[in-house]
């Protein structure tokens, strides 16, 4: 069913997020306010797909789907508004143009 949240559908989310996660670059200056912004979303986008592996290692699918998908919101935002190269990858992430 497609409104079932299963274990083959968290699987296919966590290894989306983790191949984004390995491919994005920061592309903000080092010593600029959008390095430290960059690296914000990238830790919140990090902790919500840590603990969508909690979850889901506890049986508790429903909490990690929703973690995943906050974990992705964090690297689309990120990507679109500029703060990380990802080489125009639109299956990855959600782009502006």
């Amino acid at each position: 069913m497609i409104d079932t949240v299963t274990e083959e559908r968290i699987e296919k989310y966590l290894n989306l997020t983790k191949e984004a996660l390995a491919k994005l670059k920061v592309a903000a200056p080092e010593r600029s306010f959008n390095k430290r912004m960059a690296d914000d979303f990238l830790n919140m986008a990090v902790s919500y797909y840590e603990d969508a592996k909690h979850f889901r290692s506890n049986g508790d699918l429903v909490n990690a789907f929703a973690a995943v998908n906050y974990a992705h919101g964090w690297l689309d935002c990120g990507a679109r508004i500029g703060l990380w190269d990802v080489d125009g990858d639109d299956r990855l992430f959600t782009l502006y143009e």
